[in-house]
């Protein structure tokens, strides 16, 4: 391989690295509500705001659906201060 091939494969794999990575940052959250079909094959990540008393704080689960594709889905929940309270 010549000095201009090897340079243009990794500037092809760099290119492809940030294409890859912009995809995964262009996931629009969709917003949970009752009787929202869920197409959940595999859990990423799941955040939660910080609470240290019981109430309702804002959570979020990214995923993959069964076709592989990630998903993004926003929604309320019980703070885990809640556990211990009745």
């Amino acid at each position: 391989m010549t000095n201009k091939s090897v340079i243009a494969a990794c500037l092809f794999a760099a290119l492809n690295i940030c294409t890859l990575s912009a995809r995964a940052e262009a996931v629009a959250p969709q917003t949970y509500t009752y009787g929202t079909h869920l197409d959940i094959q595999k859990v990423i990540s799941m955040k939660e705001d910080k609470s240290m008393t019981c109430g309702i704080v804002d959570a979020r689960m990214t995923y993959l659906d069964s076709a592989g594709q990630t998903r993004v889905l926003d929604y309320s929940k019980f703070a885990d201060g809640c556990d211990n309270q009745n």
